[in-house]
C-alpha cells in the first residue's frame, strides 16, 4: 500500500449490538466493580470475539484503578476521548494495532502514563513513512451521540460550535498523532508544540500538508 496516500475517516464502524461488544462493556463494568488494574480485553472476550472489536466504549473512563492496557494485535480503529480519564494509567500496549492511525488529544491528560508501545508505521505522519493526514475540514471525525468535550478545557460543545485539529507530540515512550477537539481559538493557542521531527504546530491535516522528509 502506498504510504502517502490519504484515507478516509471511518465513523460508525463498531457493530454495537454485537455479542462482542455487549460482552465488552460488560467486562468494563465488572472491571470497575472489581477495582482491577490491568485493562485486557482479548483474555476476557477470547481470540474471536476480541478481533471483532474496532473501538473502546465510552465507558473506560469508569476505570479510574487501571493501570495496563493490553490492546496487543487488536483490530481497533479507535479509541474514545474518555481514555483521559484513566488517571492511574502508567503504561498502554497497542502494539501490532495496524488500523489504529491516530489516539484522541485526551489521552495526553494522563499524568501518569510513562509507557506505551505501538506500531509507528501505521501512525498518521510517522518519521519512517510519513503518512499523510486526513483533512478535517470536509472529513471530521464523529463520536457517539451528538454532545462532546474540549479537549483542552472540557466545556461542553456541539459538531456545530467545534473544530478539529491534528497535533504529534510525545505520549509516553512514542510521538503520537492526536485528534483535538476545540472550542476556541483561545484554546488553540493552549495547545503544545509539535514533536522534534514532526509538524510543529496544529493544522487540519490534506494533501497540500507540507511534512518534513521521511
Amino acid at each position: 500500500m502506498n504510504p502517502n496516500r490519504i484515507s478516509r475517516i471511518k465513523n460508525n464502524v463498531q457493530d454495537r449490538n454485537s455479542k462482542a461488544w455487549l460482552k465488552l462493556c460488560s467486562y468494563v463494568e465488572e472491571l470497575a466493580k472489581s477495582g482491577g488494574s490491568v485493562f485486557d480485553p482479548r483474555e476476557a472476550l477470547g481470540d474471536e470475539l476480541y478481533l471483532q472489536i474496532q473501538e473502546l466504549p465510552e465507558s473506560i473512563g469508569q476505570l479510574k484503578q487501571v493501570r495496563q492496557i493490553e490492546l496487543y494485535g487488536s483490530k481497533l480503529v479507535r479509541i474514545p476521548p474518555e481514555i483521559g480519564q484513566m488517571e492511574a494509567l502508567e503504561e498502554i500496549d497497542l502494539y501490532t494495532s495496524y488500523d489504529l492511525k491516530w489516539l484522541p488529544f485526551e489521552i495526553s491528560h494522563c499524568k501518569n502514563l510513562k509507557k506505551s508501545r505501538i506500531s509507528t508505521r501505521a501512525l498518521y505522519g510517522n518519521i519512517k513513512n510519513r503518512k499523510g493526514f486526513p483533512r478535517l475540514d470536509h472529513n471530521p471525525v464523529r463520536y457517539q451521540g451528538e454532545k462532546l468535550h474540549c479537549s483542552v478545557c472540557a466545556q461542553e460543545i456541539s459538531y456545530e460550535t467545534s473544530y478539529q485539529m491534528w497535533i504529534s507530540i510525545n505520549v509516553a515512550t512514542d510521538v503520537m498523532p492526536l485528534l483535538v477537539m476545540l472550542c476556541s481559538k483561545e484554546c488553540e493557542l493552549k495547545l503544545p508544540q509539535g514533536a522534534e521531527y514532526h509538524i510543529a504546530e496544529a493544522h487540519r491535516g490534506g494533501a497540500d500538508l507540507k511534512q518534513k522528509p521521511a
